[in-house]
């Protein structure tokens, strides 16, 4: 398939090991095979086959050559230590010989061999011997348990992918292919180039027992060859590297596009917490994703239909979509699927649908979808002109253009001009065999061949863009830091009332309440707040106290208190028998607009992310919640409540006051100080409820929970 032009030229000697493994210009296989079908002789065949432009080294003591090229007996016979090794050999065998290659001066290692922490103890054992070995000695090494890799620009392909022969390296690409898993790599990097992706980097991370994940993010976000990077997640094991490395994508303006599996929920871990039951690793990630500025996709279709869009990026787009079809009932079928998605198809201004009505009588709708009609195509200049319309308006972010074949032809360069002009972002579905499709994509202008395909990216991608703000707003707290001094140490097993004056102290507003040890001061508790008052059994091991019967409200008058106090004092010792029992929390009774939950739990990889949702006891049955990674500010905390379907609720739904928002952000806010100001062995925080009302809020039950 022909040589690059010239050969590679060596890497200077400062040149890192993660430079030499993921642009090797020298590559050494230790276990070459002659057969190219064979395990260790597919990458040397890649090699041969494909052009690579630097020296290889096949080591096998029995053969003088193969493919051509010279054979050598062991590394220490190598003429120069490469860039690069790659082990085709047993997992007994990889240690001894990293050894070796390390001895010889190489750097950076592919060990492709099962048989480590994927296997069984014995394999846990090499792992870790191998992961002591990599710390012990600098050395990069992909793997165990990998694919391999390919630097496809260059053509140092180091990966056993036979799928590479069906989708040889062509043109220099942009988009680097991260995963994992080896079959995700090549079922993405086919699905990929099947749909005009261009690929510069093909990852297969393996176990990742040396270099994780964003390790390799690390390197690719500096590539100049990169400018885009794709990949399928199962897991992380450095949080704050990742949200780091992340963030660096984000302010080099390189999306990064990830499909995470395994995202399920936490289980019976969480039955302490309602907070923590809501927000289960797969809210978490997918909020933490969003404020990262990492497009999520849900397939490897998906994923490359994002990395397809992100090629024109010179062109802006947003969630406000005008639908200009050749078709009304599909006008119609796309609106449907536009606002299902959670787009918006708005009506457009009347001064726009007269001026299009002026420009073509023959439109056959235009309040949105346009009805661009078979007539209109008879026309020269007509459709550029209703483009042009729609891109001038200040109600549209986004310009969808439908159409079939010959008919997109007729209208091609009219939309090409449009774009060009305007510099909007222009999507055109096919469902025909337009020839102008390629012209169309060499002017800026993405093209589609199945509508719910082009629906459910454009669902990711045009939100994107208008979360830049937000993304940048979050970045900012980050970098500022947002807690006050910790504090250094807290009771063990705190109780309701404990927890509260904990949060208070941070600024969370809680109800007037006094602790009481039995009925008799439970009672003299309730004259000195004044009636009406709430009364709870006071335990730091029932945090659910409506469940055990532990809750009683509206209490009038001191025989009511003394008589509820004993009751759920009682329904305690039956219902929550080994618990410890402090007694009971008398409060005073509140009234407000509406209840919320508050919770803060301390998520694995991304640390403390809050929940925010309907409160009281329907807490999980409507499970209507928000989420976020902290820090959370007032700000934010309105963007949550925004996302909540149950918003109207705090807005004056059926003429009820209307929530104080300003003081229900500020309390959400308050929780987050407070969440990391606490030691690192609280688990959770959550207010259940936090009542919003007409002018204030409180936080009527508190709960911390620590290791």
């Amino acid at each position: 398939m022909g040589k690059p032009e010239a050969v590679l030229a060596s890497h200077p000697p400062h040149a890192t090991p993660m430079q030499r493994l993921l642009d090797p210009r020298s590559i050494a296989f230790i276990g070459a095979s002659a057969d190219p079908k064979r395990l260790g002789g597919i990458a040397i065949d890649h090699l041969v086959d494909f052009g690579y432009g630097g020296a290889v080294y096949p080591v096998n003591p029995k053969y003088p050559q193969m493919h051509g090229l010279a054979c050598y007996p062991d590394v220490e016979s190598l003429p120069q230590a490469p860039d690069l090794v790659v082990l085709a050999i047993g997992a007994e065998a990889v240690l001894p010989t990293l050894r070796r290659c390390h001895e010889r001066g190489i750097r950076a290692a592919i060990v492709y061999a099962a048989g480590f922490a994927e296997a069984d103890e014995a394999g846990v054992a090499r792992q870790q011997e191998l992961v002591d070995f990599a710390k012990e000695t600098g050395m990069a090494v992909c793997g165990p348990n990998c694919m391999g890799l390919a630097n496809l620009n260059t053509r140092a392909i180091s990966a056993f992918a036979t799928l590479l022969k069906d989708y040889p390296p062509s043109e220099p690409g942009h988009v680097a292919l991260l995963t994992q898993s080896g079959n995700m790599c090549a079922v993405i990097y086919g699905a990929g180039r099947d749909r005009g992706v261009r690929f510069n980097q093909f990852i297969n991370t393996g176990n990742e027992a040396c270099l994780e994940f964003a390790q390799y993010l690390d390197y690719l976000v500096d590539d100049p060859q990169t400018r885009c990077a794709i990949g399928y997640l199962e897991g992380l094991r450095d949080g704050e590297r990742f949200i780091a490395v992340a963030e660096r994508f984000r302010q080099a303006g390189k999306p990064l596009i990830l499909i995470k599996s395994g995202e399920t929920e936490q289980g019976s871990a969480a039955a302490m917490s309602h907070t923590a039951s809501l927000a289960g690793n797969q809210a978490v990630n997918r909020a933490a994703f969003r404020q990262l500025g990492i497009m999520q996709a849900r397939d490897p279709g998906h994923l490359v239909d994002l990395a397809y869009l992100t090629s024109f990026g010179g062109r802006r787009g947003g969630r406000r979509v005008a639908v200009a079809s050749i078709s009304g009932a599909m006008g119609g079928l796309l609106t449907d699927l536009l606002v299902d998605s959670g787009l918006q198809v708005p009506p457009l201004a009347a001064h726009l649908q007269q001026r299009l009505r002026d420009t073509a009588p023959e439109l056959g709708m235009v309040g949105n979808p346009i009805d661009l009609t078979a007539n209109l195509y008879n026309r020269e200049g007509i459709a550029g002109k209703v483009f042009g319309a729609l891109a001038d308006d200040d109600g549209v972010d986004t310009v969808l253009v439908y159409g079939t074949g010959y008919l997109l032809d007729r209208i091609a360069h009219e939309l090409i001009e449009a774009s060009r002009v305007s510099g909007r972002l222009f999507i055109a579905i096919d469902t025909g065999r337009a020839r102008s499709r390629g012209e169309l994509e060499a002017a800026g202008v993405p093209v589609f061949t199945d509508a719910a395909r082009a629906v459910a990216a454009l669902a990711v991608y045009l939100p994107w863009f208008e979360m830049a703000d937000s993304r940048e707003h979050w970045a900012r707290l980050r970098r500022a830091g947002s807690s006050p001094e910790p504090v250094p140490a807290i009771p063990r097993r705190l109780d309701e009332c404990e927890a509260k004056r904990l949060l208070a102290a941070h600024g969370v507003p809680v109800c007037v309440e006094l602790p009481a040890a039995n009925p008799d001061q439970a009672a003299q508790c309730a004259q000195q707040l004044g009636y009406p008052v709430a009364l709870k059994v006071l335990s730091p091991d029932i945090p659910h106290k409506t469940e055990i019967g532990g809750v009683r409200l509206r209490l009038g008058d001191q025989a009511a208190v003394r008589a509820a106090s004993q009751e759920v004092l009682d329904n305690a010792a039956r219902n929550a028998p080994g618990s410890a029992v402090r007694g009971v929390l008398v409060q005073r009774m509140e009234s407000g607009v509406c209840e919320l939950i508050v919770g803060v739990t301390r998520d694995p990889v991304f640390g403390l992310a809050m929940t925010v949702g309907l409160g009281g006891v329907f807490t999980e049955v409507f499970r209507d919640a928000a989420h976020r990674v902290l820090p959370v500010d007032e700000r934010m905390a309105r963007e949550m409540l925004e996302e909540l379907r149950g918003f109207r609720l705090l807005t004056g739904y059926r003429g009820q006051a209307p929530a104080d928002l300003d003081a229900v952000c500020g309390a959400i806010a308050a929780i987050s100080r407070a969440a990391f100001a606490l030691p690192g062995d609280v688990t959770d925080i959550e207010v259940n409820p936090l009542l919003a009302k007409a002018q204030g809020a409180v936080a009527l039950d508190a709960l911390i929970l620590q290791r």
